[in-house]
C-alpha cells in the first residue's frame, strides 16, 4: 500500500469542502469528562483508550456490525476498565461515522475521542455536537501552522486535542504545540506497517508534563505489558480488542494481568 494516508486525505478534503459550503461556526463547548487527567498513569498498568473500530484499510473487516454493537462494545469497555473510548468517525475507510460517536458518547461516562482526519474547524464543531471530549489531530496530515490553529480551535471548544506523531520530526512538531496529550503511532500511516521499537523510542522523548499515548500495534497482553514497562501513560487499543468475542472481558483480563 503506497501512501494510504495521502489517498484518505484527498477524499477527506473533498468531504470537508462540500460541508464547508453550509457550515456555520458553533459556540457550543465539549464536556471534558475528566480528560486529559483520565489518561495519565498514576502507577501500575497504563490507562487504556479502547477503540470502537469495525474495519480498516489494512485489516479489512474486523468485526460484524449488528445494530447497537458500537454502544454495546463501548459499555463493555467501560466496565472492563477503559479510561476512555475512541470511536472512528470516518465511514468509507474505517466503517465509522459521527453518528456512531454520538451513540457511544451517550452510552458511556468516560471521555470519548473523536478519531477522524481533521482538516477544518467544522469537524471540531461536529465532534462537540456528537458528544466527544477529545479530537485527534495528525501531524502528518497538516502543515505546522494549521496544526497550531486546530489545537487552539480545540481548546476554544473545550475539546482536548490529541496530537499524533509517527516519527522524530513529527514528534518535534507535536511538542511545539499547546497540546497536553501527545501520541506516537506505532503504525506508519503511509504504509500501515507497525514498528513497535520506533514507537517505544519516541515515547521516551515526550516530557513528563505531557500525557504520552502509545497508539496502534497492541494486540495481546504481552504487547500491553511492554507498553507498561515504558514511558507511556496510556495505550490506544483497537483491533486487538475488537476481534475478541467479548472485547470488554478481554480488556479486563489484560488489565488484571498488569497488576
Amino acid at each position: 500500500m503506497s501512501d494510504v494516508l495521502e489517498s484518505i486525505l484527498r477524499r477527506k478534503a473533498r468531504e470537508v469542502a462540500r460541508r464547508a459550503r453550509r457550515w456555520e461556526p458553533s459556540e457550543a463547548r465539549a464536556e471534558s469528562r475528566g480528560a486529559p487527567d483520565a489518561l495519565r498513569r498514576v502507577d501500575g498498568a497504563p490507562r487504556v483508550i479502547a477503540e470502537v473500530k469495525f474495519r480498516s484499510p489494512s485489516a479489512g473487516a474486523i468485526r460484524g456490525r449488528a445494530a447497537g454493537e458500537g454502544a454495546r462494545v463501548a459499555r463493555a469497555y467501560q466496565a472492563g476498565g477503559a479510561a476512555a473510548v475512541s470511536v472512528l468517525a470516518d465511514g468509507l475507510g474505517f466503517g465509522g461515522s459521527p453518528l456512531e460517536v454520538r451513540r457511544v458518547a451517550r452510552a458511556v461516562g468516560v471521555p470519548v475521542l473523536f478519531k477522524e482526519f481533521v482538516l477544518h474547524e467544522l469537524q471540531l464543531d461536529l465532534a462537540v455536537r456528537v458528544g466527544a471530549s477529545m479530537a485527534l489531530l495528525l501531524v502528518r496530515a497538516l502543515p505546522a501552522a494549521r496544526l497550531h490553529e486546530l489545537v487552539a480551535a480545540c481548546h476554544a471548544r473545550g475539546l482536548v486535542p490529541v496530537v499524533e506523531a509517527a516519527d522524530e520530526g513529527e514528534l518535534g512538531v507535536a511538542l511545539e504545540t499547546a497540546a497536553t496529550v501527545v501520541g506516537v503511532n506505532a503504525r506508519d500511516l503511509r504504509t500501515f506497517r507497525v514498528d513497535p521499537a520506533r514507537a517505544e523510542r519516541l515515547i521516551e522523548a515526550i516530557p513528563s508534563e505531557r500525557v504520552a499515548v502509545y497508539m496502534s500495534g497492541v494486540r495481546s497482553e504481552d504487547d500491553l505489558r511492554r507498553v507498561r514497562d515504558g514511558r507511556a501513560d496510556a495505550a490506544l487499543v483497537g483491533e486487538g480488542l475488537m476481534r475478541a468475542e467479548e472485547p470488554g472481558k478481554r480488556l479486563a483480563a489484560w488489565l488484571g494481568a498488569m497488576a
